[in-house]
């Protein structure tokens, strides 16, 4: 399992930027660690992939059986992958719902930052 994980952080490292990321290997990898460690966070991980790799309607559907999961209820970054995709998809008042709601969540105060950062991309206001 750890050499999986290495070898995703590798694949991480080695890229000269965003565009150069090798996604398609990524998959592979997060579909090989899945098989060896199902967990809920390796499966939003690996949504991530699938986005990146199918695109954001494919990442959606991957993360749409874990938003009912007890362990991720209040793990804020469900719900800022969603909200991203969701922008993804110029789907910007549900995205906007999503960060705010990631944003009642447990964080760090750099997260929270990044979490306002994307609401405020979404450019709706939601109050």
């Amino acid at each position: 399992m750890f050499h999986a994980q290495a070898a995703i952080a590798a694949t991480h490292a080695r890229a000269l930027g965003e565009g150069f990321v090798r996604w398609p290997l990524i998959l592979v990898m997060y579909d090989h660690l899945y098989e060896m460690n199902p967990s809920p966070v390796v499966a939003l991980n690996r949504a991530v992939a699938i986005s990146k790799v199918h695109g954001a309607e494919a990442g959606l559907a991957s993360i749409e059986p874990l938003m009912g999961d007890s362990k991720l209820r209040s793990y804020y970054l469900l719900l800022a992958v969603q909200g991203h995709l969701l922008l993804d998809l110029g789907k910007c008042r549900e995205a906007a719902v999503c960060f705010q709601t990631a944003l009642q969540c447990r964080c760090s105060a750099p997260e929270r930052r990044f979490l306002k950062s994307r609401l405020a991309a979404c450019g709706v206001d939601i109050s």
